[in-house]
């Protein structure tokens, strides 16, 4: 059977863990315990198998435990398809992270080449509500997911933006300095936007030809400037010479993709996502989430890992039951957290079981039988 897991998960000093060892199978993972035992930690851990800071985006000093504060390291045996691998992930004195895939030091971004990892947290809760950062970042991942190279190419134009908008800041109106800038901006803009709309029409691809208990979603992608032409590389170089007097006065860039908004409706309802219930916003998250794992199963032929930290939170019986249900098809290895074992009940025997308490600020974690 193609997969891709985690066979073995490893960590030391890595936040409430002093020391973990997992060994895991291909079924899903329900962790319980009480709050502030460390069951997002684990999740967390596997987060950092992927590029990025990680699903609760913290900063590498913010993951050591303390207080010994002596840096963390993360390490596990990857199923990635056809291929097992070794990926090592460490931090020493607070310092920026380090990678290692098969004994060679790697960049961060390779490893969204051998792990597809999607997740869903109680923060993205608010992503309906929140300002567009959020839901252009939750665009930005899945798009990842697809297309691993999405990773280099934001990281090549918030970079030069970066640069360009200290320009801005500085007053500087001299065209040559911001030309070779905009130039990089414009070709990693309009790749950034041509992965983003893949991404959708994957999505709603996945959405369209599933049959499940959670409301699908009517995706568009919203530009300030109104067009998704304006975001082709020649017009992205033109944008960012025309709007340079505007951006002088506001100190910053004021055009690109980085401005772009993702807007969800409720498809059988015709209400905004952000008009929706609480409970409805979570479903209809939860409903992206399998249609994302649906479209990466079709185009690399295994289900990612998905992380669903306090999934239970805002669905009923039934619908958790769905959901197993739905992950359990897919063949995905979820890890997933809740406060108590009777959460995971409609389970079964389909997953493996973890109990984490706490004690002294040290996780402990013991393989439970089923609950």
């Amino acid at each position: 059977m193609t997969e891709l897991r985690v066979k073995e998960l490893k960590l030391s000093h890595f936040r409430s863990h002093k020391a973990l060892v997992l060994a895991l199978d291909a079924r899903p993972v329900a962790i319980y315990g009480p709050n502030g035992a460390g069951k997002t930690n684990i999740l967390e851990a596997v987060s950092m198998l992927s590029p990025g800071r990680g699903l609760r985006r913290a900063t590498a000093d913010e993951m050591t435990r303390k207080p010994e504060a002596l840096g963390w390291k993360i390490t596990a045996i990857l199923q990635s398809l056809h291929q097992m691998h070794e990926v090592e992930t460490w931090s020493e004195g607070g310092a920026s992270r380090n990678v290692r895939i098969d004994g060679k030091v790697a960049p961060q971004v390779a490893l969204g080449r051998i792990a597809r990892v999607l997740w869903l947290v109680p923060s993205m809760d608010r992503l309906w509500t929140e300002g567009a950062e959020g839901r252009r970042r939750f665009l930005d991942r899945m798009t990842m997911s697809f297309e691993p190279s999405h990773a280099e190419a934001v990281l090549t134009y918030e970079k030069a933006m970066r640069e360009r908008n200290r320009l801005l800041k500085d007053g500087q109106r001299d065209a040559g300095w911001y030309a070779a800038l905009e130039t990089q901006m414009a070709r990693a803009g309009a790749e950034i936007h041509a992965n983003r709309m893949a991404a959708l029409e994957q999505l709603v691809a996945a959405q369209a030809e599933a049959e499940t208990s959670f409301p699908t979603a009517t995706l568009t992608l919203i530009h300030p400037e109104g067009s998704d032409a304006l975001m082709g590389e020649v017009s992205l170089l033109d944008a960012f010479a025309q709007s340079r007097p505007r951006d002088l006065m506001a100190g910053r860039t004021l055009t690109g993709p980085h401005r772009a908004d993702l807007f969800a409706e409720y498809t059988a309802k015709g209400v905004p996502a952000r008009d929706c219930s609480t409970g409805e916003q979570k479903a209809l998250l939860v409903s992206l989430i399998l249609a994302n794992a649906r479209a990466l199963k079709a185009q690399v032929g295994a289900p990612p890992i998905l992380l669903l930290d306090e999934v239970a939170a805002h669905l009923d019986a039934d619908r958790r039951a769905a959901l197993y249900d739905e992950i359990c098809a897919l063949g995905a290895q979820a890890w997933m957290t809740g406060t108590g074992a009777e959460l995971f009940t409609a389970l079964g025997d389909r997953a493996m079981y973890l109990q984490v308490t706490e004690e002294n600020a040290i996780s402990a974690v013991a393989r439970i039988s089923t609950p």
